[in-house]
C-alpha cells in the first residue's frame, strides 16, 4: 500500500465519515473529564476537550456550568492545552495547568473566578507540572513536576514529557544515565499568592503522584528509580511538608496508585493492585494508620476499587467497577462501618483510563457516556437520582448511534471452564455480521460502555459488528481474576477470546467465514499472537504490539514489568520468553497482517513491529509493516488517524470474502 493515501478514494470516504461525525463540533469545547464543583456548590468546573479541524488532537479547554445546569460555556483559549482546574478553598481563585507558553511543558495558571478573566502564570516550575493540590487554608499548592526527560505512562501515549526541541532536525535523540535527574518527577509547594516555590522530595527519589494528608504532611508515591518501569515497585511514603524527611508507611509486591490523604492527617487510602499500566489501578482498597502505619484491608465484597476520595475524616468516596457496572459507594470507617451504594451504571464513569468525578453535596458529579449518550457531566444525588448539567448534543453524535443497530452484554465459558464476559456491538439489520475482535490493552484493564469512538463507529457504519472481551486479567473481576495472566500472558486468555469469538457466532452475531482481528497495546500482541495459534481469522490489524518478549525486556521502558509478568528475567525463564514471542513463531502464520508503530514509543518500541513484519513475510504471507513519524503508542494525532483508519479498513476488505463465499 502506497505510504500517502490523501488522493485514494477511501481515504476520501474515511475523511468524510470522520467529519460528518466531528465537523458540527467544531470550535467548541464538549465535556471531557475532571469534574469539580465549586467550594459553594453554585458551579462545575470541567475539562472540555475541543478539536478545530482534522488536524493535530483534541486541545483541552477550562469550562463551567452552573450546578443548574444554566450558563454552559468555555472559559480558557489556551493556545495548546489547558487541564485540571482546581477551585481554592475560598472559591475566589480556579487553577489549572496549560502549557500555552511552551508545547509540552505544562505550568500552573490561576482565574479570578469571577470570570471572564485574564489567567496568570503562577511562578515557573522546573519541568512540566502533572497534577497539584490546593492545601486547605489555600495559602499553599503542592505540585507534581516531571523532568524534561521524564518517561510518559504508555496508557498515555509514551515518549518523554520534554515537549518540542528548539534544535535541528539532525540533532540526535540522546539517553544516558547522566540524565537521571531530567528524568525524575519531583514534589513542589508554591506560595499561592507569589508564586515562589521550593522543592520537597530529595533529589536521588522520584515522586509519582501525592496529595495532601492534614496541614503538615504530604503522602506520596515513590521510588529510587526513574524509569517508567520503576513505578511496578514504587511505596507509600509519608513526607513532612517543611524538611522533606521520609517514612515509608506501605510496601506491596504488587502496585500502589491513587494515594491520597484524610483532612485530619490521621490516615491514608491507596489503591493496591497488580497492574500493567500506570495510570490503571484498579484493585482492593487499603486504609493506613499514620501513626502505626497499620493496614486495613476494607472490604468491598465484590468491587474493584479505581479511585477514593476522602469526605471527611471517617468516610470516603469510592469509584468502582462490578464487572461490566461502574459505581460509586460511600465507605464509612467508624465503628459500625459500612459500605453504601450510591450509583450505579452500565455506561462508563471517567476517562479512558480513571474514573473522573468529585463529591457533591451528599452525592457525586461525574463524567459518564454510554454507546446511546455522549459524554455528559452529571449530578448523583445521594439518593442515586441522576441530574444532567451538561449534556451536549451535536449532528455528529446523531451519526455514530446511527451506526449501531444493538450493544449487548455477552457472557461465555472459556476452555477451563471459567466465566469470560465482553460486549457485542453490532450495525442495523440482521446478522451474521462479519466480526472485528477487538483485544483491549494492558493486559490489566477493561473494555466498558462507553461512546463509540469514530473509528469504531466507522466500522460498524461498512457493516462489521465489534466484540470486545474482558478475558482473565482484566479489572472487575477482583484481584484473582486480574491475577490469572500473570505468568500466562498469551496462554489462557487466547482461549477466553476465542471462546468468545464462538458465543458471537453461537448468539447469530457472527459469520465464521469472515472474521477479522485487531489490538492495540497488548491487544497488539494478541493480533500478532493469535495468528499464531489459530488460523479462522482472515486479517489481522496489530496495532502497537509486543512481538518479542526478549528484545522487549530490554529495548522497552517497560522492562521491569516484563520481568515480572513472565516470571523472572530472560536468564531465569528464557523457556517463557520463547514460547511466548510471536516472532519466534511466525512460520505457523497464515493470516495477512498489518502492523503500525510509533516512532516515539518506548512502550513497545517500533522494532517490535518490524521484526514480526520481516518474520512473516519469510514465509509468503501478505504483511505490512506502517510507521507513524509523529506517534508514540498508539495514534492519536490528525491526519495520521485517518490513515490508520484508512489503512485498517482496507485491509479487513481486502481479505475478507463476500458474504456467503466461504472459506
Amino acid at each position: 500500500m502506497d505510504p500517502d493515501l490523501r488522493e485514494t478514494p477511501l481515504f476520501k470516504e474515511v475523511e468524510t465519515f470522520f467529519l460528518s461525525v466531528l465537523e458540527p463540533g467544531f470550535g467548541r469545547a464538549w465535556p471531557a473529564g475532571d469534574p469539580v464543583p465549586s467550594p459553594d456548590g453554585g458551579q462545575i468546573a470541567f475539562r472540555g476537550a475541543r478539536l478545530d479541524r482534522l488536524e493535530g488532537h483534541p486541545s483541552g479547554r477550562i469550562c463551567l456550568v452552573g450546578a443548574d445546569g444554566s450558563g454552559l460555556r468555555q472559559i480558557t483559549d489556551g493556545p495548546n492545552d489547558d487541564s485540571e482546574p482546581r477551585w481554592s478553598p475560598d472559591g475566589g481563585r480556579l487553577s489549572f495547568r496549560s502549557d500555552r507558553e511552551a508545547k509540552g511543558r505544562h505550568q500552573l495558571y490561576l482565574l479570578d473566578s469571577d470570570v471572564p478573566a485574564e489567567a496568570r502564570r503562577l511562578g515557573t516550575l522546573p519541568g512540566a507540572v502533572e497534577w497539584h493540590r490546593w492545601s486547605a487554608d489555600g495559602t499553599l499548592i503542592v505540585a507534581g513536576v516531571a523532568g524534561t526527560a521524564a518517561e510518559q505512562a504508555d496508557a498515555l501515549g509514551s515518549g518523554t514529557l520534554g515537549g518540542e526541541r528548539d534544535a535541528p532536525p539532525w540533532v540526535p535523540d540522546v539517553e544516558s544515565v547522566d540524565d537521571a535527574d531530567a528524568e525524575r518527577r519531583s514534589l513542589w509547594l508554591i506560595d499561592a499568592d507569589s508564586g515562589e516555590s521550593r522543592r520537597i522530595s530529595a533529589e536521588a527519589r522520584n515522586v509519582w503522584e501525592a496529595d495532601l494528608c492534614g496541614a503538615a504532611a504530604i503522602v506520596a508515591v515513590m521510588s529510587d528509580g526513574a524509569g517508567e518501569d520503576a513505578w511496578y515497585g514504587a511505596d507509600v511514603v509519608m513526607l513532612d511538608a517543611t524538611t522533606g524527611e521520609e517514612r515509608t508507611l506501605f510496601t506491596s509486591d504488587v502496585q500502589l496508585g491513587w494515594v491520597t490523604g484524610s483532612p485530619g492527617g490521621d490516615r491514608v487510602a491507596v489503591i493496591e493492585a497488580v497492574c500493567s499500566d500506570r495510570v490503571v489501578v484498579c484493585g482492593d482498597l487499603r486504609v493506613i494508620d499514620v501513626a502505626t502505619a497499620s493496614i486495613t484491608e476494607v472490604d468491598l465484597a465484590d468491587v474493584d476499587a479505581s479511585r477514593a476520595l476522602w469526605l471527611d475524616d471517617e468516610r470516603l468516596l469510592v469509584f468502582g467497577r462490578r464487572g461490566l457496572t461502574s459505581l460509586v459507594l460511600e465507605v464509612s470507617l467508624a465503628a459500625q462501618a459500612g459500605v453504601r451504594e450510591i450509583w450505579s451504571t452500565q455506561g462508563a464513569v471517567g476517562e479512558l483510563h480513571h474514573p473522573s468525578g468529585a463529591a457533591f453535596g451528599d452525592g457525586v458529579v461525574v463524567l459518564t457516556s454510554s454507546h446511546a449518550r455522549p459524554p455528559s457531566i452529571v449530578a448523583v444525588g445521594g439518593d442515586g437520582r441522576e441530574r444532567v448539567l451538561a449534556s451536549p448534543r451535536h449532528a455528529g453524535h446523531d451519526v455514530v448511534v446511527r451506526a449501531i443497530g444493538q450493544r449487548q452484554p455477552l457472557r461465555w465459558s472459556s476452555s477451563d471452564g471459567l466465566e469470560i464476559e465482553g460486549s457485542i456491538t453490532a450495525p442495523p439489520g440482521p446478522g451474521p455480521f462479519p466480526l472485528v475482535l477487538d483485544v483491549h490493552g494492558g493486559p490489566v484493564g477493561a473494555v466498558d460502555d462507553r461512546f463509540p469512538g469514530v473509528l469504531d463507529a466507522l466500522l460498524l457504519s461498512r457493516g462489521f459488528a465489534i466484540l470486545q472481551p474482558n478475558p482473565r486479567g482484566s479489572t472487575g473481576r477482583g484481584q484473582d481474576f486480574a491475577r490469572r495472566v500473570v505468568g500466562d500472558m498469551g496462554g489462557l486468555d487466547v482461549d477466553d477470546v476465542l471462546a468468545g469469538v464462538d458465543a458471537a457466532v453461537t448468539a447469530g452475531f457472527a459469520d465464521p467465514d469472515r472474521l477479522v482481528l485487531t489490538g492495540g497495546s497488548y491487544g497488539g500482541f494478541m493480533a500478532a499472537w493469535i495468528p499464531t495459534r489459530d488460523d479462522r481469522f482472515k486479517a489481522s490489524v496489530s496495532v502497537s504490539p509486543v512481538t518479542d518478549w526478549w528484545s522487549e525486556r530490554f529495548d522497552s521502558s517497560l522492562g521491569s514489568w516484563v520481568g515480572d509478568f513472565l516470571g523472572g528475567d530472560p536468564h531465569e525463564v528464557p523457556e517463557e520468553y520463547t514460547a511466548r514471542s510471536p516472532v519466534l513463531h511466525a512460520d505457523r502464520v497464515t493470516t495477512p497482517v498489518l502492523l503500525t508503530t510509533g516512532r516515539h514509543d518506548r512502550a513497545t518500541p517500533v522494532g517490535q513491529a518490524v521484526e514480526f513484519y520481516r518474520a512473516v513475510r519469510e514465509h509468503g504471507v501478505p504483511a505490512e509493516v506502517v510507521v507513524y513519524p509523529q506517534e508514540g503508542h498508539g495514534v492519536s494525532e490528525f491526519p495520521a488517524v485517518l490513515d490508520l483508519a484508512t489503512r485498517m479498513v482496507a485491509w479487513f476488505e481486502r481479505f475478507l470474502p463476500p458474504a456467503g463465499g466461504g472459506r
